[in-house]
């Protein structure tokens, strides 16, 4: 058990590497995070969701912008489609769960936002619709996903996506993506700002 633990861990950090050698997908982060940096110097927000443990990460990650991440600083609004159980299952069972977060998204973004869909397949059909929201409002898109990215991919303003096929490895790197993006903003914003070396 423990050789299988390893090779777990194994996994774990080659998906890391790739990415870490990815300059193409690590160019991508940087604008992202520029993205968002400028974004918060004009009073918008992002907005992310996801599905199942992309849920999580959703909620993770608008939890670090408003409260905080590596330093005490005034909150960074960020907003979590995933939370609010009424919304989701009076829109779910009004108008379908493909809807739940494109209708939330037509209420509460607006132009000049930025939309987080986190994905391992890239193709969550409720994402895509959130996609497709977005463009009708001018709100930016990221998709953070998987695999080849998907339909989400295709989509987005930027496609972050993890070099790997495992559920778990794409998740584990989802959040490392995450955080690395909530420590550039917050010490962008509030901090000394991120060496370029």
């Amino acid at each position: 058990m423990k050789a299988y633990i390893k090779d777990q861990i194994k996994q774990s950090y080659e998906t890391k590497q790739a990415i870490y050698e990815n300059d193409v997908l690590l160019d991508k982060i940087v604008e992202v995070a520029q993205k968002c940096v400028a974004l918060y110097k004009t009073d918008k927000k992002t907005i992310l969701a996801g599905n199942g443990g992309s849920a999580a990460d959703a909620q993770h990650i608008a939890a670090e912008l408003v409260g905080r991440y590596g330093f005490d600083r005034p909150s960074i609004p960020s907003l979590a489609l995933t939370t609010d159980t009424s919304n989701l299952t009076a829109i779910g069972n009004d108008y379908g769960y493909d809807q739940v977060f494109s209708r939330q998204l037509e209420g509460m973004g607006q132009e000049g936002d930025i939309f987080i869909g986190i994905s391992t397949s890239g193709n969550s059909v409720n994402i895509i619709k959130a996609f497709e929201s977005a463009k009708k409002k001018n709100i930016f898109t990221v998709a953070l996903v998987g695999r080849d990215g998907g339909l989400m991919a295709q989509m987005a303003d930027i496609a972050l996506v993890v070099p790997s096929d495992a559920t778990p490895r794409i998740q584990e790197s989802h959040i490392l993506i995450g955080h690395i993006l909530c420590d550039i903003i917050e010490k962008e914003i509030f901090g000394n700002g991120v060496s370029d070396s």
